[in-house]
């Protein structure tokens, strides 16, 4: 019996200078989409993926897209060596951006339509964070409740649910910064601020979820030809509506990543999951979430190859 498959999606963090350089010299599938990506956002967007400055890839406005094109690149390369399609495959997700490459894997939308609703959702973003001073902190080793009520007194949001004892707290700096310092009074193990650019997944963001609810409203969506969980509510979303209210509402609310996985792994039954994007962040995620789960993470010629082989064994 075929295994069941799914496939997932870096977020943003994850990204690295130089990511999908040698895929783009090796197939000619993933060297197209970096071409058209450039075309569609008419600036040269690989030229900053493949050399950098980091600092530069790092802004929202290039990490997103950048992040997008490199896990739908990532995939391409791999389809072309399997013959074109997966047996198997029964789901998609993807850790917040990456949840947009996930509808675009699932052919909720084309390439260039997922690409530029990245892009304006990286600006709305990015002008969010320019018009408030915000920052997120990871709480390390700590319950959900026992964060969740740090947060609530000092009043910041939960942005994150990544893994059991792995969550993170956003919002206006000084109250984050309270946070951090009020942790151990809370017998949280460690907590340590995180170096972003302003405070994604909180209440802060609230100007970009409105723009892009706008934009949203105006954008057509097939079914997706898999189920993609969302992060909203950890579950599967398929109507045109859901999917517009759960990529808005994605942008102010928490990322319930650990539960969609659980979500994979008990009701879909998934038995192998086939991470796209740089750094291997989401197979380590499994670690906390449900040790032994397997977990292929392809990012470049050598993962992507090495991947294969051990599906056509």
């Amino acid at each position: 019996m075929s295994k069941r498959i799914a496939f997932l999606f870096s977020g943003q963090g994850a990204q690295t200078v130089g990511m999908g350089k040698d895929l783009v010299e090796q197939y000619p599938v993933a060297a197209d989409l970096f071409r058209r990506a450039d075309a569609t956002l008419n600036r040269p967007l690989s030229q900053i993926l493949f050399d950098g400055p980091n600092e530069e890839l790092t802004k929202t406005v290039n990490c997103q897209p950048a992040l997008y094109v490199h896990g739908s690149a990532a995939l391409a390369a791999f389809l072309q060596e399997m013959g074109g399609t997966v047996e198997g495959v029964v789901a998609t997700a993807g850790l917040s951006l990456g949840e947009f490459t996930a509808h675009a894997a699932a052919s909720t939308f084309d390439f260039e339509t997922g690409l530029q609703l990245v892009d304006k959702r990286a600006h709305f973003m990015q002008d969010a964070c320019d018009a408030t001073n915000g920052t997120m902190a990871a709480m390390i080793g700590a319950e959900e409740n026992t964060v969740r009520d740090l947060a609530s007194e000092v009043d910041v949001d939960i942005a994150n649910l990544n893994a059991p004892g792995q969550i993170v707290i956003s919002g206006e700096r000084a109250k984050v910064e309270l946070g951090v310092s009020r942790a151990k009074d809370h017998g949280i193990r460690r907590a340590t601020l995180l170096n972003v650019a302003g405070a994604y997944h909180s209440r802060l963001m609230d100007s970009a979820y409105v723009r892009l609810g706008k934009v949203l409203e105006t954008t057509h969506f097939e079914t997706p030809k898999y189920k993609v969980i969302c992060n909203v509510d950890a579950k599967p979303v398929s109507t045109e509506q859901a999917i517009r209210d759960s990529l808005r509402e994605q942008v102010t609310s928490s990322v319930r990543w650990a539960e969609s996985m659980v979500y994979l792994l008990d009701h879909e039954k998934i038995d192998l999951f086939i991470e796209f994007g740089p750094g291997g962040v989401l197979a380590g995620l499994f670690g906390r979430i449900r040790k032994g789960t397997e977990v292929l993470s392809i990012s470049d010629v050598p993962s992507l190859q090495t991947a294969v082989a051990k599906l056509k064994e």
